[in-house]
């Protein structure tokens, strides 16, 4: 039967005849609902082979259509002879002009009903087609399958809830993430490891093509997706929509070759909405994504490969340099730098306390700073320069003294001060636009002390259980829903008057429109409020939702209004000097916005406590020429400050800012920083390790762009170009590798012409004209260089001396550096022989500080040739073996001692521990041990702290076994109070401290604990820094228990070890429609 038979004329149907027909299909309701068609009334219809076909009464096009099980058509234009124009069978369009073309089409099986059926059709102009076909690569088969559609994600935690919403007609699974990446070099087979994609696992030589494996821990959901694509009558590739996802998406296909048809869909947010609009906008695989991320990958190996080594033979082993990471670590050194730079600046000036002497509000007192003397103004912190210099003009500026200013202030005690002038300004504060991915991370930094990582990680947890959109974005738009939802909760929350009369509409600056999503929101055409889901996330989860919802719903409501006054206030001083001193507050008359929410500040290195705002205060009433009363008019001295470090907010922020990566990838890249050690965490401050500093500088002096920033910036626009389509990746790789016209030095030719590199120069920083800190394998140190002994005229040892990893770069000062040099003095010391064995007697200064130890003897040939000789079956003698070293005794010092004071007895002291002191009833010995949390018994198994250093030597038997009569406390420190008390979590509201535990010092709620970090002394934990930690620990979940052992025996068969094929794929190309398959692609 030919497509065209079977057509009725058209027929006009009321509401109520229409839900009747359609209720006699499944399906038929719902596609009425979807299209968008439930008041739009009357319909015309089509009954073809008794099924129902509908269009609206407002257009000839039809609107929606019901699928029957054979064909689904659209009618571009319905005639007499009821000409179908267009057919669309499995997602490919076909042009039928004529009626003949029409009788003669094929009827074949559809894909399965999908929820949004208006838009799953393609419509045709017959007059401006083009019959381009699908770039989806997909095979139509005759199989009926199981009738279900397979649906792919990401993320495993997505697959309940969106299975939930589409039912059993479609079966949902994760990919895990990526299936496929580029292999190790080691990793290639043998065949490859020589030849061109020996070096990176990708051919530089021809157009950069990459070599693929599948992951090894994804070979088993490979095989699995594989067996539920056979029962599968078509798939669907569900990948988030970015660059990342449409990557996965591309991978799977060539993976996976399924033979039946393949649609590509994205949702911004795991809710039935959004699942049914996306499969109303089903689209093809987008090829300049997926090329722009396999670009950034192939550029990421060779910026990595080539120069990573260099790293390794001048710096250290296990360094690596990144494209974005480089930067960043730049960038937070440089902030070092100018610190360890910085010469603070002293200034001073006066603060008062004024009142009116009559009138209305005569008696309320406020708070003015002097801002001019004798017509200049004072100088405050903003005005010295780095240097502490004033920058300004100095015959414009007054810099007081700590004399001038204690002058000034006792020659305006019986001061007559009048208002001088009095100016009142409109104030207006518009509220900030919805989250992107950078801002997200900036605000959850500042009000919930979240790290990058917490942050992503527990939005990634409500993106994929449908509580708020896709969190990786630029864009700071909303949708319609969002827009209408945000405005109808804002009114029902604070009123009509609190939101503006038309939407508010904000713009993103991402040039990159295809990326571009909708801002980072709560879910859902209507929000839920905070207080609807508290029951159902945790701590962490819930502050970091209702952050979004405040963020997005205040995004939507009206400006916050009030005024600003400032009055400037003066009299003349006993010694004839004019002093002006200013106030200013600021009165909000109209919250708006700020009802719901306000915005957080990073510290500004410019604002210091002269430049602090005196907002959100009000002024008592006041005119021109009134009197006021002065009380406490005092001098008040000031330093300057250098700049502040960055913390993981602020440097987030200058990243974006500056177009350097993506800032979806900027949490991993901080913790990548962090783990290569180039930077550790104080409080929430980044420091960089002296590691850095010779990174650092070895990529500023002979990889100069790429720790360039607007060279970096300009590498990522050209992924954003490639992913706009505007740029070709071979190119484009081909310029940053081998050098073009606008870049003669491609990294290729630097690489392979960088000549000589002083190692020695790169890890050496002058501290002072004679001392030097050196990076050296086992970490930094000082260095003073050997002078000529006057006497023999040799030239002396150098003098050296460990630099402690708690020290800040910007706190090693001169006189630090002296001191520490001192101590290195005495490093090595010998400080006799001990009188048993005769061996010296040694202090040292170690990485983890000053301890003693004997030096033992090598041995003499006489004592190696008197070694029994072994002898070999055939009875020839062995080599002689070398003798197995003793291993020396060694110890601490107490924390009494130092290296230059500790004499022979105190180290015999200490190196006589452990000390036996005998033995209890049961014969169990018991020993006294110093160990890295202090003094302590040790009774086999059981422990027992002692309270001073003093009873390692002086603590008998008996005191020690009445000790182990008490009952045993719980843990080692439980009878001990906390190391330090943090106060309260501001985000479980629970107490923190930090306790003594077997393993080091801890930091708890109650419910959490985590480890305080390597590097982290006690003293150094602040609240803030305990409350960041304890959310980082939760954030991460429990640990997943270890998989039982099986102890069966012959569980193995010869049958499942078939070894995995390593052979090369095919490098013919696939038709221009679809992304080629790369050459040398396993799969």
């Amino acid at each position: 039967m030919s497509i065209g038979d079977n057509l009725n004329p058209i027929k006009t149907l009321d509401k109520d005849t229409v839900w009747q027909l359609l209720e006699q299909h499944p399906f038929g309701r719902l596609a009425v609902e979807a299209a968008g068609l439930v008041d739009i009334f009357p319909v015309n219809y089509v009954v073809h082979q008794r099924k129902l076909y509908f269009r609206t009464a407002q257009g000839s096009k039809l609107s929606s259509l019901i699928v029957n099980d054979q064909v689904a058509f659209e009618i571009d234009e319905v005639s007499e002879e009821h000409v179908v124009r267009s057919v669309v069978v499995h997602g490919r369009a076909r042009r039928l002009e004529t009626r003949a073309e029409i009788d003669a089409a094929e009827e074949l099986p559809l894909r399965p009903w999908a929820p949004t059926l208006k838009y799953n059709f393609v419509v045709i102009d017959v007059e401006h087609a083009t019959g381009r076909e699908s770039t989806v690569p997909t095979k139509a088969t005759q199989s009926p399958g199981t009738g279900k559609s397979l649906l792919i994600v990401e993320s495993p935690s997505k697959v309940k809830t969106i299975a939930g919403y589409l039912g059993d007609a479609y079966e949902v699974e994760s990919s895990m993430g990526h299936i496929r990446d580029l292999p190790q070099p080691s990793e290639l087979p043998a065949e490859l490891k020589k030849g061109p994609y020996g070096k990176f696992a990708v051919d530089v030589e021809h157009g950069f093509e990459p070599y693929y494996v599948v992951n090894p821990d994804k070979k088993k959901k490979v095989t699995e997706l594989r067996r539920k694509l056979k029962d599968a009558d078509a798939l669907y590739l569900a990948t988030d929509g970015d660059r990342e996802g449409e990557a996965i998406a591309w991978h799977l296909l060539e993976v996976l070759k399924p033979k039946i048809p393949v649609y590509r869909l994205t949702f911004s947010e795991i809710t039935r909405e959004a699942i049914e609009r996306a499969f109303g906008e089903l689209r093809e695989l987008d090829q300049d994504l997926v090329d722009a991320q396999e670009t950034r990958r192939i550029l990421d190996r060779l910026y990595g490969y080539e120069i990573s080594p260099v790293l390794w033979r001048k710096i250290a082993s296990g360094l690596s340099a990144g494209r974005v990471q480089s930067v960043a670590t730049r960038l937070v050194v440089e902030r070092e730098r100018k610190r360890m730079a910085f010469v603070p600046a002293d200034y001073w000036d006066l603060s008062g306390t004024f009142a009116r002497t009559d009138g209305e509000d005569a008696g309320t007192a406020f708070s003015a700073r002097l801002s001019s003397v004798d017509g200049k103004r004072v100088a405050g912190g903003r005005d010295f320069g780095d240097d502490g210099v004033l920058k300004g003009a100095a015959d414009k500026l007054a810099h007081l003294d700590e004399q001038a200013a204690r002058e000034l202030a006792a020659g305006l005690e019986d001061a007559a001060f009048t208002v001088r002038s009095l100016e009142t300004k409109p104030y207006t504060r518009r509220p900030a636009a919805p989250f992107t991915t950078s801002t997200l991370q900036q605000e959850a930094a500042r009000k919930l002390r979240f790290t990058s990582r917490t942050t992503m990680q527990v939005a990634q947890k409500l993106y994929e259980n449908g509580y708020i959109t896709y969190m990786r974005t630029d864009s700071v738009a909303l949708s319609d829903q969002a827009v209408t939802a945000a405005r109808r909760q804002a009114t029902e929350l604070y009123g009509a008057d609190f939101v503006p009369g038309s939407p508010r509409l904000y713009s993103s600056k991402s040039k990159n429109a295809q990326e571009a999503h909708e801002a980072v929101r709560p879910a859902g055409d209507s929000f839920r409020a905070p207080n609807q889901v508290r029951g159902e996330l945790s701590a962490d989860a819930f502050r970091l939702y209702e952050l979004i919802w405040k963020r997005t719903v205040a995004s939507q409501m009206a400006d916050a209004k009030g005024s600003t006054a400032t009055v400037r206030l003066g009299a003349t001083s006993s010694a004839g000097r004019d002093a002006e001193f200013s106030a200013s507050g600021t009165v909000i008359t109209f919250r708006g916005f700020l009802a719901a929410y306000e915005e957080g500040r990073d510290e500004d290195p410019a604002t210091d406590k002269d430049g602090a705002k005196d907002g959100d205060k009000r002024l008592p009433r006041m005119a021109e020429g009134d009197r006021l009363d002065a009380t406490e008019v005092e001098a008040d001295g000031h330093r300057t400050s250098p700049p502040p470090r960055y913390t993981e907010a602020s440097l987030v922020k200058v990243l974006d800012e500056l177009g350097i990566g993506r800032p979806s990838t900027y949490a991993a890249t901080i913790s990548t920083i962090m783990d290569r050690g180039y930077v550790r965490v104080r409080g929430s401050a980044l420091i960089p390790s002296w590691t850095a500093f010779s990174v650092v500088r070895l990529l500023e002096e002979h990889f100069s762009d790429y720790v360039d920033y607007d060279f970096t910036a300009e590498m990522e626009e050209g992924l954003d170009r490639i992913a706009r389509g505007e740029e070709d990746s071979t190119d484009w790789l081909q310029d940053f590798y081998f050098g073009s016209q606008g870049h003669e030095n491609g990294l290729k030719p630097i690489v392979d012409d960088l000549g000589e590199i002083d190692a020695r120069a790169v890890n050496s920083i002058p501290v002072t004209e004679d001392i030097t800190l050196r990076v050296g394998k086992f970490g930094p140190y000082l260095e003073v260089a050997g002078a000529v002994d006057p006497e023999t005229g040799e030239i002396t040892d150098p003098i050296r001396a460990n630099v402690p990893e708690d020290l800040a770069p910007d706190e090693l000062t001169p006189d630090k550096a002296r001191e520490l040099i001192e101590t290195g003095k005495a490093d090595g010391r010998e400080l006799g022989r001990d009188p048993v064995t005769g061996r010296a007697i040694v202090a040292k200064d170690g990485r983890y500080g000053p301890y003693v130890t004997e030096v033992i003897p090598e041995p003499t040939a006489e004592e190696l040739a008197a070694q029994p000789v072994e002898y070999y079956k055939n009875g020839k003698p062995k080599p002689p073996k070398k003798p197995v070293k003793e291993k020396p005794r060694t110890g601490s010092l107490l924390s009494t001692m130092t290296l230059q004071d500790v004499t022979l007895e105190d180290a015999l002291k200490i190196l006589s521990l452990p000390r036996t002191l005998g033995t209890d009833a049961e014969g169990n010995e018991i020993t006294v041990q110093n160990g890295r949390f202090g003094p302590y018994l040790k009774k086999g198994g059981d422990s027992r702290s002692l309270q001073s250093e003093e009873q390692l030597f002086t603590v008998t038997l008996e005191e020690a076994l009445a000790i182990y009569a008490q009952p045993k406390q719980r843990g080692r420190g439980a009878a001990k109070p906390p190391l330090a008390d943090l106060g309260t979590d501001q985000i479980t509201e629970r107490p923190m401290v930090i306790k003594d535990g077997r393993f080091g010092p801890y930091i708890t709620d109650g419910e959490t604990n985590v480890t305080v970090p390597r590097g982290e002394t006690v003293e150094q934990i602040t609240p803030a820094r305990a409350s960041q930690l304890l959310a980082e620990k939760r954030a991460q979940g429990p640990a997943p228990k270890k998989a039982a052992r099986s102890t069966a025996k012959g569980t193995t068969t010869k049958g499942t070890t078939a070894r995995s094929s390593t052979a090369k794929k095919s490098t013919a190309k696939k038709p221009a429609a679809a992304k080629p398959a790369r050459a040398g692609s396993k799969g």
